[in-house]
């Protein structure tokens, strides 16, 4: 089974933005069995519409869609918190993501993000952070790492695993997983060796396939992933990176 860890959907159809219906057809073009699904920044309407329209994409195709909430900080604390419980009490979704490189923010801000990563850490579900170097500073591997430890039962996805330009941040990231058994990679619009050195470093049960969708083409990321990974790990190995890690994380199985 191929699950894609990192797609985004709009209700919005300009900017490059997609549709669930076209997600899944890019899906079904890709064999792409399911996909984690959260909002497409910027937002383009408010951020409660967004996170709406992705809980009924995922209501209207539970079978493929896995929902993940989005809560921006910079509009306001308490307003932040409010998402985290909107995504998680009313829709369901398996975790919450804070992006500081969208939103303008350093991810361990004690004043502005941290009081939301634990009110996402009282839900008992996954936080995901976007980490590049399109926000060096604001979402380095350090800090995201500062907050694993924080709250070690709290497990963490980290998208992009410090990609999203080059040189990229991977071997930091990488790093701060070995110490930091909650951290778990998606390897998204970063270079192809990275996700290799970090299958090769942290075992394949880390690191899990994403697509970044639509920033890039979901059926050339799952044709790279197959040969990155033919004769680099088992079969069991493949299957754990294509889709069963991120499974396991959302007790799904696999």
């Amino acid at each position: 089974m191929i699950v894609d860890a990192d797609c985004h959907i709009s209700p919005l159809r300009e900017g490059g933005n997609i549709t669930v219906e076209e997600l899944l057809r890019r899906m079904d073009r890709s064999g792409v069995d399911k996909a984690l699904v959260w909002l497409t920044p910027p937002y383009g309407r408010e951020i409660d519409e967004s996170n709406a329209y992705v809980h009924a994409a995922v209501q209207a195709h539970p079978d493929r869609l896995l929902g993940f909430g989005w809560a921006d900080p910079r509009l306001g604390v308490e307003k932040a918190r409010d998402m985290v419980k909107r995504c998680v009490d009313d829709y369901g979704f398996f975790g919450v993501k804070l992006n500081g490189a969208q939103n303008d923010f350093f991810v361990d801000d004690p004043k502005i993000s941290l009081p939301v990563v634990e009110e996402i850490a009282k839900t008992g579900k996954l936080i995901a952070f976007h980490c590049g170097v399109d926000a060096y500073e604001r979402t380095h591997p350090f800090r995201i790492a500062k907050i694993a430890r924080r709250f070690p039962q709290m497990q963490v996805l980290v998208a992009h695993m410090g990609g999203v330009g080059f040189p990229d941040m991977s071997g930091a990231m990488i790093e701060m997983a070995r110490e930091c058994s909650n951290l778990h990679l998606i390897g998204s619009m970063i270079n192809h060796t990275s996700v290799l050195d970090a299958i090769k470093a942290l075992g394949a049960g880390r690191v899990c396939f994403g697509s970044d969708t639509p920033f890039a083409l979901m059926h050339v990321c799952v044709a790279t992933y197959e040969a990155l990974l033919e004769g680099e790990v088992t079969s069991g190995g493949k299957a754990q990176v294509m889709g069963g890690n991120l499974l396991r994380l959302f007790g799904l199985g696999a």
